[in-house]
């Protein structure tokens, strides 16, 4: 644990190098976000001091590492708010939003996949393995317009975008409105996250312990329950992590089709005013997310799977 936390923070902060530079990298200055178009020289500077892109990189770096460290994200050029309560608000939306889509993904993507892999030389083992190829090569955005055209225009089921003014004090006009965007990226990643379990539990069907056990007089189903799923877990543990990070990513992208106030909105909104803070936050926050999933889910994978931490100590 000590080992992969370290590889952790060093992420974080290689991670951090690349994001400052790349938005150096941008043309034009962070500082023109709080000028108009006829300012003055010193009215230009003053902004570049203000926003202290007049400091050396190495300098600015500094300073950039070390607010971070303190998870101090800044403050907003454009609207003077500081930018970690503004991505705590944002965050009350794409969570729950790639939680409940992760959670949609799991419930489909589980059962259908065994299917698959046990039944295979059915046709609806086949059908299972087609649709989702079908749903892997789709984009995520245009599975959001689909269902959009089919449950919120034709239907008018739900609604076709938008939030709650007063967000989760109303629960129910919330998950109303989220219904369409889980059902979107629950699809997507489902269809994904299905193919790796059908791989997993064809793995398991050839394996010698499952044959050994019903020859001992194991039924199917109890030998794949007792004896297979945890061996299938163990590959798919991983593969839960890097769908889950997946989900969190596509949640911000369909956040743009519903016009839901997530993370998704507050980075492209950002990107446009050139508001250096809220792109570095959102950017940074994102980025620890995904590598804490990655962290959590190979602790978990460890603990399930008793080989992995001998090998690990170098136990024979």
């Amino acid at each position: 644990m000590l080992r992969r936390l370290a590889i952790l923070l060093v992420s974080l902060l290689f991670a951090a190098v690349v994001l400052f530079a790349l938005l150096r990298l941008l043309p034009g200055d962070p500082a023109n976000a709080l000028v108009g178009v006829g300012a003055t020289a010193e009215q230009i500077a003053a902004a570049r001091q203000q926003v202290g892109s007049d400091l050396p990189l190495a300098t600015q770096f500094i300073n950039f590492v070390g607010s971070l460290a303190r998870f101090d994200l800044g403050t907003s050029f454009v609207s003077g708010a500081p930018v970690a309560g503004e991505i705590f608000d944002r965050l009350t939306v794409t969570v729950p939003l790639t939680l409940m889509a992760f959670a949609l993904a799991i419930v489909v993507a589980v059962p259908l996949g065994i299917i698959a892999a046990t039944r295979a030389d059915r046709w609806y083992g086949t059908a299972i393995s087609v649709i989702s190829q079908l749903g892997i090569a789709i984009p995520v955005f245009w599975v959001g317009i689909l269902l959009v055209t089919v449950f919120a225009i034709n239907l008018r089921l739900f609604p076709s975008g938008g939030f709650p003014r007063r967000g989760w004090e109303d629960p129910a006009n919330v998950l109303r409105d989220l219904a369409l965007p889980v059902l979107t990226v629950g699809i997507v990643m489902g269809s994904s996250l299905l193919r790796y379990v059908r791989s997993a539990t064809q793995d398991v069907l050839g394996s010698d312990y499952l044959r050994t056990a019903r020859a001992l007089g194991s039924g199917f189903g109890e030998a794949l329950v007792r004896h297979g799923i945890r061996n299938g877990a163990v590959p798919i543990i991983s593969i839960l992590g890097i769908e889950l990070a997946s989900t969190f990513l596509g949640a911000v992208v369909v956040e743009k089709v519903f016009s839901l106030p997530g993370l998704g909105s507050m980075l492209l909104l950002g990107i446009s005013q050139r508001d250096y803070p809220n792109v570095q936050g959102v950017l940074f926050v994102s980025t620890l997310l995904v590598l804490l999933i990655g962290f959590v889910a190979d602790i978990i994978q460890r603990l399930v799977d008793p080989r992995l931490r001998d090998r690990s100590t170098g136990a024979a």
